[in-house]
């Protein structure tokens, strides 16, 4: 039925999100639809294991371990993808056995109504899948305070992760898994495919406007090509369109809601005044719609808040390290409590393994970015979070187990 209804669902995550039609129905609707069938496949493959465990001579034992479903779980998802995080979330609790309830964000419930609808249509019983919107300080803490939920899942701010992380431990100790803010770091070195490092550099801090949980919040361009590459990066955002995003010759939308872009520019603002370079952009753009030219720093130093902070927006962060000062451009990338993704280009693969083994985060693209599949597990360290979505791992998350001993 998704798959049926893709056009709708894309239209309609367009209006409700601001996303680019095209990439709306390729990612935030193709990806949701890859999800599900996913997880389809793994509803009959959940299964325990049998344990050798001592046995009380003269008889025997037998033990052997059940994976059950813990009941009703809550999730909480954001407005940047949501139709992408419900599915991302909800796939993997359905196939574990669970009941879902589900807070769509505030500002972009519409593809979760849709959602609900389509799922009634489908043939799920009444009471298996349930969308309540509303705002987070009323809809979002019932859930996280109600005794029947016995896990809830969250995607959203590191602040609020916090107060759910609380909520659940004073309600009923409910499980939690949190997928929190991010401020991954892209590291450049200069032996480089350089087209290709601008091409996906740029779609790094600006795919989905910005608005992206693992968008590069800062890159690190080795010094003897760091000229060259802000100049190519700022001819490859000048090629972009911006404009209407139900358009299908439009690259780039517009911000979800106003106070969001009042945030970007307040933040593009502070970058500013602590003495980073705009070299290009930053501006609204004189046009009805909450649109955003796409802000380029560069001269960023690692104590200024704009190098530390999360934008959440279309904001490219550019700072240069000294050739061949690996441990150096190590410390600066982990300098930082997110741990969400990371990325490095490189031609040399020794490099590449080295610095992808330090990086502290859980992701790290290498010669790629936000190359996520469903089959692969996704999620965040440090203060980005805990628990995974999509992949096996994401079972685990709504998997209670339970260990069965016989004496016979």
């Amino acid at each position: 039925l998704m798959d049926h209804h893709r056009e709708e669902l894309a239209t309609i995550e367009s209006l409700d999100s601001g996303a680019v039609y095209t990439l709306a129905l390729k990612t935030h609707v193709g990806m949701s639809i890859d999800t599900f069938r996913y997880f389809a496949g793994w509803c009959d493959k959940i299964q325990g294991s049998t344990i050798p465990i001592n046995h009380a001579r003269p008889n025997r034992n037998l033990c052997f371990t059940k994976r059950e479903a813990i009941g009703v779980c809550g999730l909480v998802v954001p407005w940047n993808y949501p139709l992408m995080m419900l599915s991302w979330k909800m796939a993997a609790c359905l196939a574990a056995g669970n009941t879902v309830v589900l807070k769509p964000a505030q500002v972009t419930p519409m593809t979760a109504l849709k959602f609900a609808e389509l799922s009634a249509r489908a043939g799920f019983p009444k009471g298996v899948i349930n969308i309540l919107p509303g705002s987070g300080s009323v809809v979002g803490q019932a859930i996280a305070d109600h005794g029947d939920v016995r896990k809830l899942g969250f995607t959203g701010s590191t602040p609020i992760g916090k107060t759910i992380m609380k909520s659940a431990a004073e309600s009923n100790a409910k499980r939690v898994s949190l997928e929190l803010g991010g401020k991954s770091p892209l590291i450049i070195f200069n032996d480089c495919d350089m087209d290709k490092a601008v091409r996906q550099g740029v779609q790094a801090c600006l795919f989905n406007k910005g608005e992206n949980c693992i968008a590069a919040g800062r890159l690190f361009v080795e010094n003897s090509i760091h000229d060259e590459y802000v100049r190519k990066v700022v001819e490859e955002i000048k090629k972009m369109r911006i404009g209407d995003p139900l358009d299908r010759s439009t690259a780039h939308g517009p911000q979800n809601h106003k106070r969001h872009l009042d945030k970007l520019l307040e933040y593009i603002e502070a970058g500013v005044k602590e003495g980073a370079t705009l070299v290009y952009g930053g501006e609204r753009l004189p046009r009805k719609g909450f649109f955003l030219e796409p802000a380029v720093f560069t001269d960023v130093t690692d104590e200024m808040m704009i190098a530390k902070e999360e934008s959440f927006g279309p904001v490219v962060i550019i700072s240069r390290f000294d050739d061949g000062d690996v441990d150096g451009v190590l410390r600066s990338a982990n300098a930082t409590e997110f741990g969400l993704a990371s990325g490095v280009f490189t031609k040399d693969i020794d490099k590449a393994l080295h610095v992808a083994d330090r990086l502290e985060a859980g992701t790290c693209f290498v010669n790629t970015y936000n190359k996520t599949d469903v089959a692969a597990p996704f999620g965040g360290f440090k203060q980005s979070g805990f628990g995974k979505d999509l992949g096996e791992e994401a079972l685990h998350e709504y998997l209670r187990t339970k260990t069965v001993t016989i004496e016979y």
